[in-house]
């Protein structure tokens, strides 16, 4: 495990990125986070981001589809919003573990 600084705030990171502890999130660590990797974030990006937050609380399992089927965001809008791996890049701002449908 490595460790990360974002807003001032250590936290332990995979070697992929993606939190080890989800409760280490917040929207200020979200921001810097996206900053590093080229996206402003919106108030659609953190609908998303809370969203997601959400899904991984109840244990469900996310897929892009199931996102673009939430009513936040439909696929298209979602590809938009975070290019180059949605759901990859979504989760991990969310400071949530990588889906397991995302290679």
């Amino acid at each position: 495990m490595a460790e990360k600084n974002y807003a001032g705030k250590t936290v332990e990171v995979t070697e992929d990125g993606y939190f080890t502890n989800p409760a280490d999130w917040n929207e200020e660590i979200a921001k810097e986070m996206a900053t590093e990797a080229g996206i402003e974030l919106t108030d659609k990006h953190l609908e998303v981001l809370n969203y997601l937050r959400k899904q991984f609380e109840t244990g469900e399992a996310l897929t892009i589809r199931k996102v673009g089927k939430s009513g936040v965001v439909d696929i298209k809008g979602l590809y938009q919003l975070f290019p180059g791996g949605p759901l990859k890049i979504s989760s991990k701002l969310a400071g949530i573990p990588k889906p397991t449908s995302c290679v």
